[in-house]
């Protein structure tokens, strides 16, 4: 999972060629675009390098259940919206998806779920970082001197770090706290 400059990569898993063809053209313009026609195809370009995978459900031979959990085994960080037109059941509270679309669904929200996923995911780095630098300080609040820790360049420098890696957090959650508004969740 690359949340960087990099340019995100979507890779699309859908048996109807007509609509990978049409998620494909939704999305090429912001993003890098892989396409699999089928569950098996799929499994084949699965891959570190897949930022966001936008995954049909019901398919035949290799479902897109079966893609998932592999996505699992894996252990890739992608995130993972179902497009579907199976109607969401209770069963998608243990699904590992980060997001669940009922077809047919249009441009527009498409590409709002692939850019939530994408917040939804630079969040989550954000957060790691301050959770880990904030360990570290506290770590060394602990074991310092009040004179030590105020006589660190590099301790002051890591609350600074605290500090812009805080606000970042703050934005993006903010910022995804509007879209759920939007979405009336």
């Amino acid at each position: 999972m690359r949340t960087g400059d990099a340019t995100p990569t979507v890779l699309i898993v859908e048996d109807e060629q007509h609509l990978a063809d049409l998620y494909t053209d939704y999305l090429a313009d912001s993003y890098d675009v892989a396409t699999a026609y089928s569950g098996e195809e799929g499994l084949e370009r699965l891959s570190e390098d897949i930022d966001v995978v936008l995954l049909d459900r019901r398919m035949p031979i290799v479902s897109g259940n079966e893609v998932l959990a592999e996505i699992e085994e894996l252990g890739l960080q992608c995130r993972v919206a179902m497009v579907t037109a199976v109607n969401p059941d209770f069963d998608i509270i243990e699904m590992g998806v980060d997001d669940y679309l009922v077809k047919p669904v249009t441009r527009e929200e498409l590409t709002e779920v692939v850019e939530r996923l994408q917040k939804i995911a630079a969040y989550n780095e954000q957060l790691q970082a301050l959770t880990t630098r904030k360990l570290k300080r506290n770590v060394l609040q602990v074991e310092k001197s009040r004179t030590e820790l105020e006589g660190s360049a590099r301790y002051r420098q890591l609350q600074s770090e605290i500090a812009e890696i805080s606000e970042r957090v703050d934005e993006l959650a903010a910022d995804l706290d509007v879209e759920k508004e939007d979405l009336r969740l």
